[in-house]
């Protein structure tokens, strides 16, 4: 038979804290992508995963199952499947993960921006309806496909604009509005795909096996939940873009100094300095001649150039003496006769 289906048995407290959980990993994961935009190599690809875990785990894994602590069945009690519910966390992760991929390498192309967002809606359409699949009840469950398609056909949109917000949101003033519609979307999705569900309650209530939702959801959510703020701190400790920026062209700025101060000087002589006074310039235009000092010249040194040592004495060649008679020696004086 039919059973009534309750969505919100605990009020409006557990779609309200959804909401609110959708938002902050919606927050945070754009949060890291801009900072994954500002960054290369090793760092980008870790703001990537910390915003894959923040979008994927937090901002719609941890809220669907939020919101699925309001769901009640009336004649039968609801457990969970520990290993899909594992499963559909990874899910969650690794698709929104390829999108920002996809989407960061992709250079801001159209195509992949749609091939990723048609990817990770599709991923977050599957992690939904896994999670419910994972859902042990006394009960046999059915699904309306026009509701269905619909509620994929908003994971689709719904994930393509969150791609889109990754790319152009960047300032910390238009990342707070861009939570707040990533929220209502995957919120719209989920409860889109819970209205879809038919549930036929067995006359023979069974034994419902698997992990009651205290005992298994609380502490798996508020891990993910500390892993959150963890990233939450880091981002906000860790500085901006526009820091970035401005630290880059600073050191810029610095080693053009440097390199300028490296650099030999060459002094500029007076005579070619156009600042330098006609009477300075026409001084240096004399030619400087050195002083003669004594001693400083030996045979045959004729200096850098003629005339460095003062005038030079003429070497012309003595006039050769007369010839000799033989037999009389040089200084012999002759003999008169008496």
């Amino acid at each position: 038979m039919s059973s009534a289906v309750t969505h919100f048995a605990h009020g409006f407290i557990t779609p309200l804290l959804a909401y609110v959980m959708s938002c902050m990993g919606s927050m945070l994961g754009l949060r890291l992508t801009a900072q994954a935009h500002a960054s290369r190599g090793g760092a980008r690809v870790r703001w990537l995963l910390g915003a894959a875990v923040s979008i994927g785990g937090t901002g719609i894994w941890v809220m669907h199952f939020i919101a699925m602590m309001g769901f009640q069945v009336d004649g039968t009690q609801i457990r969970y499947d520990v290993p899909l519910t594992a499963v559909s966390a990874v899910v969650a992760i690794v698709v929104v993960g390829t999108g920002l991929f996809l989407v960061s390498y992709g250079g801001g192309r159209m195509l992949a921006l749609l091939g990723g967002g048609l990817l990770t809606g599709l991923g977050v359409a599957s992690m939904h309806y896994l999670g419910m699949y994972a859902m042990n009840m006394s009960a046999h469950v059915s699904y309306d496909r026009t509701i269905v398609a619909a509620s994929v056909a908003i994971a689709v949109i719904a994930a393509t604009t969150a791609l889109w917000f990754t790319l152009r949101v960047k300032r910390p003033i238009w990342i707070t509005p861009a939570a707040l519609v990533m929220g209502v979307a995957v919120a719209g999705m989920h409860y889109t795909g819970m209205f879809a569900m038919e549930v036929t309650v067995d006359h023979q209530a069974g034994v419902v096996e698997g992990a009651d939702a205290l005992d298994f959801l609380v502490p798996l959510m508020t891990v993910i939940s500390l892993i959150t703020l963890t990233m939450l701190l880091m981002v906000i400790l860790s500085p901006s873009e526009e820091e970035l920026n401005e630290d880059a062209e600073l050191a810029a700025r610095l080693e053009h100094r440097r390199r300028a101060s490296a650099q030999p000087i060459t002094a500029t002589p007076v005579a070619q300095s156009s600042f330098a006074a006609p009477a300075e310039r026409h001084a240096a235009q004399r030619p400087v001649f050195a002083a003669p000092v004594p001693g400083a010249q030996t045979a045959g040194e004729q200096g850098p150039y003629p005339g460095a040592y003062g005038p030079q004495p003429s070497h012309q060649p003595e006039p050769a003496a007369p010839d000799r008679a033989p037999g009389r020696s040089r200084g012999a004086r002759p003999r008169r006769g008496r």
